[in-house]
């Protein structure tokens, strides 16, 4: 099932605008929409507020793909974003994102993904400051060119320290870099957990789990 979701409140582009960029993208990749969501409010609520976006979620089943003009659709803030991203891969489905021709799957690498993260944690930023640079503007940095560098080495859980030493640059610089762009809280709250096998020694198991089903999990766990 191939599903074309759009979502409208204010400040998002119209749905019409919406479809047509994710029809003209499916036509382009030979994707056939099974079935268009749409979800209406009237202002931009929190993540725990859309109940019928959740159940959507929960819906989701194995080979199932999910078509979106943006990836702001789904979210305007990054850590909800993540939880969305990890709830949709938990079951194994295709994400597309029109705007920047990616498909997010179990496959995908943080480091691919990064630059949007990032982009949306600057916008967050500028809006709370409500000051400063034009919107979408940002500083660029001698340390950008080491990016997915960084954002490798610190997933595979290497220090501050051992990275600057690894690129040959200050460690404290490089991590003003990391804490500035928010790097590091975005590899660890990545849509990717990763658990060892206790039967099976040195191998490592991805384990996907959609965080509405854990959170209702620990609450029966917590009642009973």
């Amino acid at each position: 099932m191939v599903y074309a979701y759009m979502r409208q409140v204010p400040s998002f582009p119209h749905l019409t605008i919406q479809q047509s960029e994710i029809l003209s993208f499916s036509l382009k990749h030979a994707l056939k929409i099974d079935k268009e969501v749409v979800e209406y409010a009237t202002k931009n609520l929190l993540l725990d507020e859309r109940k019928d976006f959740e159940e959507f979620l929960k819906t989701m089943e194995e080979g199932n793909t999910v078509v979106v003009s943006s990836l702001f659709v789904l979210s305007d803030k990054v850590e909800e974003l993540i939880k969305v991203i990890n709830c949709m891969l938990s079951h194994n489905v295709d994400l597309w994102i029109v705007d920047s021709n990616i498909l997010m799957n179990k496959d995908t690498n943080m480091v691919d993904i990064f630059p949007l993260l990032d982009e949306l944690r600057q916008e967050e930023k500028e809006k709370t400051n409500n000051i400063g640079r034009p919107k979408g503007s940002k500083s660029s940095s001698k340390f950008d060119v080491y990016q997915r560098e960084i954002i490798t080495y610190l997933g595979e859980g290497m220090s501050v320290s051992a990275i600057a030493r690894e690129l040959d640059v200050s460690r404290s610089s490089l991590k003003d870099y990391i804490e500035s762009r928010g790097i590091k809280e975005l590899v660890e709250g990545s849509w990717i957990e990763m658990n060892r096998s206790k039967e099976t020694r040195g191998v490592d198991n991805t384990i996907l789990i959609c965080p509405f089903e854990k959170e209702q999990e620990e609450i029966k766990q917590k009642v009973s």
